[in-house]
Protein backbone atom coordinates (compact mmCIF):
# COMPACT_ATOMS: atom_id res chain seq x y z
CA UNK A 1 0.00 0.00 0.00
CA UNK A 2 0.95 3.40 -0.79
CA UNK A 3 2.17 5.42 1.98
CA UNK A 4 0.79 9.08 2.74
CA UNK A 5 3.10 11.82 3.44
CA UNK A 6 2.19 15.09 4.47
CA UNK A 7 4.49 18.41 3.81
CA UNK A 8 3.76 21.20 5.60
CA UNK A 9 5.58 24.68 4.88
CA UNK A 10 4.49 28.17 3.91
CA UNK A 11 6.63 28.37 1.33
CA UNK A 12 5.37 27.11 -2.05
CA UNK A 13 8.54 26.31 -4.16
CA UNK A 14 9.41 23.87 -1.06
CA UNK A 15 6.41 22.21 -1.36
CA UNK A 16 6.54 22.04 -4.77
CA UNK A 17 9.97 20.86 -4.92
CA UNK A 18 8.92 18.38 -1.89
CA UNK A 19 6.22 17.22 -4.30
CA UNK A 20 7.89 16.52 -7.34
CA UNK A 21 10.96 14.56 -5.31
CA UNK A 22 8.56 12.48 -3.64
CA UNK A 23 5.38 11.86 -5.73
CA UNK A 24 6.27 8.46 -7.48
CA UNK A 25 6.50 5.85 -4.59
CA UNK A 26 4.79 8.06 -2.12
CA UNK A 27 1.04 10.18 -1.67
CA UNK A 28 2.13 13.29 -0.98
CA UNK A 29 -0.25 15.71 0.49
CA UNK A 30 1.14 19.64 0.68
CA UNK A 31 -0.49 21.94 3.48
CA UNK A 32 0.63 25.52 3.39
CA UNK A 33 0.14 25.44 7.04
CA UNK A 34 -0.30 23.71 10.72
CA UNK A 35 -3.88 24.56 11.32
CA UNK A 36 -4.76 22.87 7.56
CA UNK A 37 -2.51 19.62 8.86
CA UNK A 38 -4.46 19.62 11.82
CA UNK A 39 -8.36 19.50 9.88
CA UNK A 40 -6.94 17.23 7.66
CA UNK A 41 -5.20 14.76 10.56
CA UNK A 42 -9.13 14.47 11.46
CA UNK A 43 -9.70 12.73 8.20
CA UNK A 44 -6.53 11.22 7.29
CA UNK A 45 -3.35 9.68 9.51
CA UNK A 46 -0.32 10.16 7.19
CA UNK A 47 3.03 7.80 7.94
CA UNK A 48 5.21 10.88 7.48
CA UNK A 49 5.19 14.75 8.32
CA UNK A 50 7.49 17.27 6.88
CA UNK A 51 7.14 20.00 8.66
CA UNK A 52 8.42 23.29 8.54
CA UNK A 53 9.83 25.21 11.47
CA UNK A 54 9.53 28.89 10.91
CA UNK A 55 5.51 29.52 9.88
CA UNK A 56 3.37 32.19 11.15
CA UNK A 57 0.22 31.77 13.27
CA UNK A 58 1.55 28.07 14.28
CA UNK A 59 5.31 27.37 13.94
CA UNK A 60 6.71 24.03 13.75
CA UNK A 61 7.62 23.56 17.53
CA UNK A 62 4.05 24.32 18.90
CA UNK A 63 2.64 22.55 15.89
CA UNK A 64 4.92 19.07 17.39
CA UNK A 65 4.25 19.56 20.76
CA UNK A 66 0.33 19.55 19.79
CA UNK A 67 0.96 16.11 18.18
CA UNK A 68 2.72 14.78 20.78
CA UNK A 69 0.21 15.64 23.31
CA UNK A 70 -2.72 13.98 20.73
CA UNK A 71 -2.61 9.86 21.32
CA UNK A 72 -4.06 10.04 17.97
CA UNK A 73 -1.29 11.48 16.43
CA UNK A 74 1.71 11.11 19.02
CA UNK A 75 3.02 8.23 16.87
CA UNK A 76 3.32 9.88 13.64
CA UNK A 77 7.15 10.31 12.62
CA UNK A 78 8.27 14.15 12.24
CA UNK A 79 10.92 15.70 10.56
CA UNK A 80 11.57 18.62 10.63
CA UNK A 81 12.03 21.04 7.41
CA UNK A 82 14.92 24.00 7.72
CA UNK A 83 16.62 26.68 7.18
CA UNK A 84 18.24 27.32 10.23
CA UNK A 85 21.81 25.44 11.29
CA UNK A 86 21.42 25.89 15.10
CA UNK A 87 22.22 23.20 17.42
CA UNK A 88 20.19 24.94 20.61
CA UNK A 89 16.59 24.30 17.87
CA UNK A 90 18.04 20.51 17.46
CA UNK A 91 17.93 20.09 20.64
CA UNK A 92 14.54 21.95 21.14
CA UNK A 93 13.46 19.59 18.64
CA UNK A 94 14.49 16.17 19.60
CA UNK A 95 13.55 16.72 23.01
CA UNK A 96 9.61 17.33 21.62
CA UNK A 97 10.28 14.06 19.29
CA UNK A 98 11.27 14.64 16.12
CA UNK A 99 13.00 12.01 14.49
CA UNK A 100 15.38 14.09 11.81
CA UNK A 101 16.58 17.32 10.46
CA UNK A 102 16.48 18.28 6.66
CA UNK A 103 18.22 21.74 5.70
CA UNK A 104 16.24 23.80 3.23
CA UNK A 105 17.35 23.90 0.19
CA UNK A 106 17.04 20.49 -0.30
CA UNK A 107 17.91 17.66 -3.08
CA UNK A 108 15.91 15.60 -4.55
CA UNK A 109 17.64 12.99 -4.18
CA UNK A 110 18.70 13.76 -0.31
CA UNK A 111 15.04 14.10 0.60
CA UNK A 112 14.35 10.70 -0.94
CA UNK A 113 16.55 9.23 0.59
CA UNK A 114 15.83 9.91 4.31
CA UNK A 115 12.58 9.82 3.44
CA UNK A 116 13.20 6.44 2.64
CA UNK A 117 15.16 5.35 5.44
CA UNK A 118 12.86 6.57 7.79
CA UNK A 119 10.01 4.81 6.55
CA UNK A 120 11.48 1.86 6.47
CA UNK A 121 12.89 1.95 10.29
CA UNK A 122 9.73 3.15 11.21
CA UNK A 123 7.66 -0.23 9.71
CA UNK A 124 10.20 -1.98 11.40
CA UNK A 125 9.71 -0.89 14.87
CA UNK A 126 5.75 -0.68 14.01
CA UNK A 127 6.16 -4.37 13.15
CA UNK A 128 8.19 -5.14 16.24
CA UNK A 129 6.15 -3.48 18.16
CA UNK A 130 3.30 -5.50 17.18
CA UNK A 131 5.14 -8.66 17.54
CA UNK A 132 6.13 -7.94 21.11
CA UNK A 133 2.75 -6.58 22.13
CA UNK A 134 0.71 -10.23 20.55
CA UNK A 135 3.79 -12.12 22.72
CA UNK A 136 2.69 -9.35 25.57
CA UNK A 137 -0.76 -10.26 25.05
CA UNK A 138 -0.11 -14.19 24.85
CA UNK A 139 1.66 -14.34 28.04
CA UNK A 140 -1.08 -12.42 30.01
CA UNK A 141 -3.58 -14.82 28.41
CA UNK A 142 -1.12 -17.88 29.52
CA UNK A 143 -0.78 -16.07 33.24
CA UNK A 144 -4.48 -15.65 33.72
CA UNK A 145 -5.12 -19.29 32.43
CA UNK A 146 -3.12 -20.00 35.16
CA UNK A 147 -4.09 -18.12 38.07
CA UNK A 148 -7.42 -19.47 36.96
CA UNK A 149 -6.64 -22.77 37.09
CA UNK A 150 -4.51 -22.62 40.19
CA UNK A 151 -7.72 -20.82 41.60
CA UNK A 152 -10.29 -23.59 40.61
CA UNK A 153 -8.13 -26.03 41.66
CA UNK A 154 -8.42 -24.76 45.62
CA UNK A 155 -11.86 -23.56 44.92
CA UNK A 156 -12.67 -27.32 44.21
CA UNK A 157 -11.10 -28.67 47.51
CA UNK A 158 -13.83 -26.33 49.06
CA UNK A 159 -17.29 -27.58 48.40
CA UNK A 160 -19.23 -24.89 49.88
CA UNK A 161 -17.55 -21.82 47.16
CA UNK A 162 -18.36 -22.63 44.22
CA UNK A 163 -17.86 -20.01 41.86
CA UNK A 164 -16.48 -17.37 44.82
CA UNK A 165 -13.38 -16.78 43.21
CA UNK A 166 -14.67 -15.45 40.25
CA UNK A 167 -17.77 -13.70 42.29
CA UNK A 168 -15.33 -11.74 44.29
CA UNK A 169 -13.15 -10.38 41.54
CA UNK A 170 -16.10 -9.32 39.92
CA UNK A 171 -17.33 -7.46 43.09
CA UNK A 172 -13.75 -5.65 43.39
CA UNK A 173 -14.18 -4.29 40.08
CA UNK A 174 -17.64 -2.75 40.87
CA UNK A 175 -16.79 -1.80 44.45
CA UNK A 176 -12.99 -0.10 42.68
CA UNK A 177 -14.43 1.26 39.75
CA UNK A 178 -16.95 3.17 42.62
CA UNK A 179 -14.33 4.13 44.13
CA UNK A 180 -12.65 6.15 41.57
CA UNK A 181 -15.77 8.01 40.70
CA UNK A 182 -16.02 8.88 44.12
CA UNK A 183 -12.76 9.93 44.78
CA UNK A 184 -12.45 7.59 47.60
CA UNK A 185 -8.84 6.43 48.09
CA UNK A 186 -7.77 7.98 44.93
CA UNK A 187 -4.28 8.07 45.74
CA UNK A 188 -4.36 4.31 46.51
CA UNK A 189 -6.07 3.49 43.31
CA UNK A 190 -4.44 5.49 40.80
CA UNK A 191 -1.20 3.42 41.83
CA UNK A 192 -2.82 0.35 40.75
CA UNK A 193 -2.54 -1.56 37.53
CA UNK A 194 -6.41 -2.59 37.33
CA UNK A 195 -6.35 -5.57 35.13
CA UNK A 196 -3.28 -6.93 37.57
CA UNK A 197 -5.11 -6.26 40.74
CA UNK A 198 -8.34 -7.83 39.51
CA UNK A 199 -6.68 -10.72 38.62
CA UNK A 200 -4.42 -11.62 41.27
CA UNK A 201 -7.43 -11.14 43.79
CA UNK A 202 -8.21 -14.82 42.74
CA UNK A 203 -5.65 -16.13 44.68
CA UNK A 204 -6.68 -14.31 47.86
CA UNK A 205 -7.57 -18.28 49.16
CA UNK A 206 -4.84 -19.85 47.81
CA UNK A 207 -3.54 -21.00 51.23
CA UNK A 208 -6.54 -23.29 51.65
CA UNK A 209 -4.81 -25.64 49.33
CA UNK A 210 -2.38 -26.72 52.59
CA UNK A 211 -5.46 -27.38 54.98
CA UNK A 212 -6.82 -30.21 54.77
CA UNK A 213 -10.42 -31.59 53.60
CA UNK A 214 -11.57 -32.75 56.66
CA UNK A 215 -11.16 -29.04 58.13
CA UNK A 216 -12.07 -27.34 54.78
CA UNK A 217 -15.30 -29.22 54.33
CA UNK A 218 -16.72 -29.88 57.53
CA UNK A 219 -20.39 -29.21 57.62
CA UNK A 220 -20.22 -27.58 60.76
CA UNK A 221 -19.10 -25.06 63.05
CA UNK A 222 -14.95 -25.36 63.34
CA UNK A 223 -13.22 -26.27 66.77
CA UNK A 224 -10.74 -23.59 68.34
CA UNK A 225 -8.54 -26.11 67.17
CA UNK A 226 -9.93 -26.41 64.16
CA UNK A 227 -10.46 -23.02 63.54
CA UNK A 228 -6.82 -22.42 64.54
CA UNK A 229 -6.02 -24.46 61.99
CA UNK A 230 -8.23 -22.86 59.14
CA UNK A 231 -6.34 -19.36 60.14
CA UNK A 232 -3.50 -20.16 58.87
CA UNK A 233 -4.33 -20.56 54.94
CA UNK A 234 -3.91 -16.64 55.19
CA UNK A 235 -0.44 -17.34 56.34
CA UNK A 236 0.47 -20.14 53.65
CA UNK A 237 -0.85 -18.01 50.91
CA UNK A 238 1.41 -15.89 51.56
CA UNK A 239 3.90 -18.49 51.32
CA UNK A 240 3.37 -20.19 48.16
CA UNK A 241 3.49 -16.34 46.56
CA UNK A 242 6.50 -16.04 47.72
CA UNK A 243 7.82 -19.08 46.70
CA UNK A 244 6.36 -18.55 43.19
CA UNK A 245 7.54 -14.71 43.20
CA UNK A 246 11.40 -15.67 43.88
CA UNK A 247 10.88 -17.69 40.19
CA UNK A 248 9.49 -14.78 38.45
CA UNK A 249 9.84 -11.23 37.27
CA UNK A 250 6.18 -10.47 37.65
CA UNK A 251 6.96 -8.64 41.04
CA UNK A 252 3.41 -6.39 40.99
CA UNK A 253 1.26 -8.95 40.01
CA UNK A 254 2.38 -11.37 42.89
CA UNK A 255 2.64 -8.56 45.45
CA UNK A 256 -1.06 -7.90 44.98
CA UNK A 257 -1.88 -11.58 44.88
CA UNK A 258 0.49 -11.35 48.65
CA UNK A 259 -1.14 -9.24 50.21
CA UNK A 260 -5.14 -10.31 49.13
CA UNK A 261 -3.85 -13.45 50.81
CA UNK A 262 -2.53 -12.42 53.95
CA UNK A 263 -4.70 -9.49 54.90
CA UNK A 264 -8.23 -10.34 53.77
CA UNK A 265 -9.26 -11.61 57.38
CA UNK A 266 -7.72 -8.36 59.24
CA UNK A 267 -9.92 -6.19 60.59
CA UNK A 268 -10.52 -2.46 60.61
CA UNK A 269 -10.61 -2.69 64.73
CA UNK A 270 -7.56 -4.68 65.16
CA UNK A 271 -9.70 -8.15 65.98
CA UNK A 272 -8.51 -9.93 62.64
CA UNK A 273 -6.04 -11.98 61.81
CA UNK A 274 -3.27 -13.37 61.48
CA UNK A 275 -1.66 -10.22 62.38
CA UNK A 276 -4.03 -8.17 64.41
CA UNK A 277 -3.47 -5.01 62.34
CA UNK A 278 -5.76 -2.19 62.09
CA UNK A 279 -7.23 0.62 60.49
CA UNK A 280 -5.14 2.07 57.15
CA UNK A 281 -2.12 -0.04 58.55
CA UNK A 282 -4.39 -3.09 56.57
CA UNK A 283 -3.13 -2.69 53.29
CA UNK A 284 -5.85 -1.64 50.88
CA UNK A 285 -6.12 -5.30 48.99
CA UNK A 286 -7.03 -6.14 52.15
CA UNK A 287 -9.72 -4.12 53.16
CA UNK A 288 -11.45 -4.38 49.75
CA UNK A 289 -11.63 -8.08 49.48
CA UNK A 290 -12.63 -8.63 53.56
CA UNK A 291 -16.32 -6.72 52.21
CA UNK A 292 -17.00 -8.48 49.22
CA UNK A 293 -15.37 -11.63 50.86
CA UNK A 294 -18.00 -11.31 53.62
CA UNK A 295 -20.80 -9.96 51.53
CA UNK A 296 -20.14 -13.52 49.10
CA UNK A 297 -20.10 -15.47 51.79
CA UNK A 298 -23.49 -13.95 53.64
CA UNK A 299 -25.48 -14.60 50.24
CA UNK A 300 -23.35 -18.16 49.34
CA UNK A 301 -25.47 -21.57 50.26
CA UNK A 302 -23.80 -23.66 52.94
CA UNK A 303 -24.81 -26.85 53.86
CA UNK A 304 -25.03 -26.09 57.92
CA UNK A 305 -26.89 -22.80 57.09
CA UNK A 306 -29.42 -21.17 54.76
CA UNK A 307 -28.39 -18.43 52.48
CA UNK A 308 -28.74 -14.37 53.50
CA UNK A 309 -30.80 -12.51 50.71
CA UNK A 310 -28.37 -9.81 49.80
CA UNK A 311 -30.24 -7.23 52.19
CA UNK A 312 -30.00 -9.43 55.14
CA UNK A 313 -25.96 -9.35 53.78
CA UNK A 314 -26.05 -5.35 53.24
CA UNK A 315 -26.95 -4.51 56.92
CA UNK A 316 -24.69 -6.89 58.72
CA UNK A 317 -21.69 -5.19 56.94
CA UNK A 318 -22.89 -1.79 57.34
CA UNK A 319 -23.45 -2.72 61.21
CA UNK A 320 -19.89 -3.85 60.70
CA UNK A 321 -18.66 -0.53 59.31
CA UNK A 322 -15.93 1.22 61.62
CA UNK A 323 -15.30 -2.39 63.27
CA UNK A 324 -14.66 -5.45 61.29
CA UNK A 325 -14.91 -2.85 57.96
CA UNK A 326 -13.04 0.09 56.79
CA UNK A 327 -16.04 3.10 56.90
CA UNK A 328 -14.93 4.90 53.82
CA UNK A 329 -14.62 1.40 51.21
CA UNK A 330 -18.02 0.21 53.54
CA UNK A 331 -19.64 3.28 52.28
CA UNK A 332 -19.29 2.80 48.26
CA UNK A 333 -20.07 -0.62 48.94
CA UNK A 334 -23.47 0.67 50.23
CA UNK A 335 -24.23 2.83 47.13
CA UNK A 336 -23.62 -0.28 44.84
CA UNK A 337 -25.50 -2.44 46.80
CA UNK A 338 -27.57 -3.17 43.94
CA UNK A 339 -24.78 -4.25 41.66
CA UNK A 340 -24.12 -6.82 44.15
CA UNK A 341 -27.31 -7.92 44.50
CA UNK A 342 -27.30 -8.78 40.78
CA UNK A 343 -23.56 -10.38 40.41
CA UNK A 344 -25.33 -12.47 43.62
CA UNK A 345 -28.37 -13.42 42.27
CA UNK A 346 -29.42 -15.45 45.49
CA UNK A 347 -26.18 -17.74 45.29
CA UNK A 348 -27.72 -19.17 48.51
CA UNK A 349 -25.36 -18.59 51.42
CA UNK A 350 -24.77 -17.70 54.84
CA UNK A 351 -23.08 -15.99 57.81
CA UNK A 352 -19.60 -16.77 57.51
CA UNK A 353 -17.60 -18.10 59.97
CA UNK A 354 -14.11 -16.04 59.13
CA UNK A 355 -13.07 -19.19 57.59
Amino acid sequence: MQKTIFVVDDNDTNLTMAKEALKGPYRVMTLPSAEKMFSLLEKISPDLILLDIEMPETNGFDALRRLKENEATADIPVVFLTGMSDTLVEVRGFELGVIDFITKPFSAPVLMNRIRTHLNVDEIIRERTSQLRQKTVQLQNLQNAIIFGFADLVENRDEETGGHVERTSTYIKILVDAMTARGVYSDEIEKLDMELFISSARLHDVGKIAISDTILNKAGKLTDAEFKIMKTHATEGERIINQIASRTDNKEFLNNAKLFAGYHHERWDGKGYPRGVSGTDIPFQGRVMAIVDVYDALVSKRPYKKPFSPEEAVGIIMEGSGGQFDPSIAGVFYEVRDEFAAVSKYNGGNIPDDR
